[in-house]
């Protein structure tokens, strides 16, 4: 078979940046994973996270790769890929840079309560300039407790530095490499939460990691603290997020993920007016969605060439 005849289902629609560089394959409707079997499909690009699981993978008996558009594959069932001959790739290291930067995005919005300022400025209400309204709280100099000390979690690191934050973090493992390159002091779980300013998360969704952040953890979180998620929606408990919000158990949260995504138009988390949400903007800016494209792409055409992938996941 040659590239021009390779088939690949996709499920989109997909970025100009990601069809244009895969108009060497036959592209076909992400709805064949629904029925029957289709033997002729040597490969799947996933773009939105669809779900992919090994009943959806036996439809599909001659599949050689999958690719994966971003880092996170928690979509995927990995193992039933690998047990069954299959390559998956994804796009690590080239989103970190702008993940990190959402993250402080919305951890200085949600801080100095900038999205509900701009509610005020552009209403009727605002009439009158006043000092003592709107009051937030300072970022300079405020503890920042990173939850995930990975390849994200250390730019954010990095990014709290030029700001003088004391910073905590907790991971699976001590990263003690992470620690010498941003004087990161590791803490355990509760201590994190009891000493943070900010709580930024930037886990990966493992089944240990899913609703980690739930009652009991944010009630060890001072009621002055900000959670931030740039992580996985489903880290976060969000029927306890919208209770302690709601409570003031906590002070604010700025979210670029939630659980589900997106939420019910209906949600009471979208009528707080302490909490910031961004429609899953980590990685969205022009330059890295290019690049991301481009690795993907890269990644699928290798596994249809029988060639190492530039990233392999399991």
């Amino acid at each position: 078979m040659t590239m021009s005849n390779s088939k690949v289902v996709a499920d989109g629609p997909l970025a100009a940046a990601v069809s244009q560089r895969l108009s060497g394959v036959e592209l076909l409707d992400w709805s064949l994973t629904e029925a029957g079997t289709h033997p002729e499909v040597a490969a799947l690009y996933t773009y939105g996270h669809p779900r992919v699981d090994g009943q959806i993978l036996d439809r599909f008996p001659a599949l050689q790769v999958i690719s994966n558009y971003g880092v996170g594959v928690d979509h995927i069932d990995v193992a039933a890929a690998v047990q069954r001959g299959i390559v998956v790739g994804n796009t690590p290291g080239i989103l970190n840079g702008a993940t990190a930067d959402m993250a402080f995005t919305l951890l200085m919005a949600t801080g100095r309560r900038l999205v509900e300022g701009d509610r005020y400025a552009r209403s009727p209400e605002f009439t009158v300039y006043d000092p003592g309204y709107m009051l937030g709280r300072e970022i300079y100099g405020q503890t920042l407790g990173i939850l995930g000390m990975g390849r994200i979690g250390e730019q954010i690191a990095r990014r709290a530095a030029g700001f003088d934050m004391p910073i905590v973090y907790h991971n699976r493992t001590r990263n003690e490499e992470a620690e010498q390159r941003t004087g990161a002091r590791y803490v355990d779980f509760e201590q994190l939460l009891g000493t943070a300013d900010y709580v930024v998360v930037a886990t990966p969704l493992t089944p240990q990691t899913t609703g980690l952040i739930g009652p009991r953890a944010l009630g060890l979180m001072k009621s002055t603290a900000c959670l931030i998620n740039i992580a996985r929606g489903a880290v976060v408990d969000t029927e306890a997020l919208t209770e302690a919000l709601a409570s003031g158990a906590i002070y604010a949260a700025g979210l670029d993920v939630t659980d589900p995504e997106p939420l019910p138009r209906n949600h009471p988390l979208l009528q707080l007016p302490n909490v910031t949400i961004a429609p899953h903007l980590g990685s969205a800016t022009e330059q890295t969605r290019e690049a991301m494209a481009a690795m993907s792409v890269e990644n699928l055409l290798r596994g249809l060439r029988s060639e190492p992938l530039l990233h392999t996941v399991g």
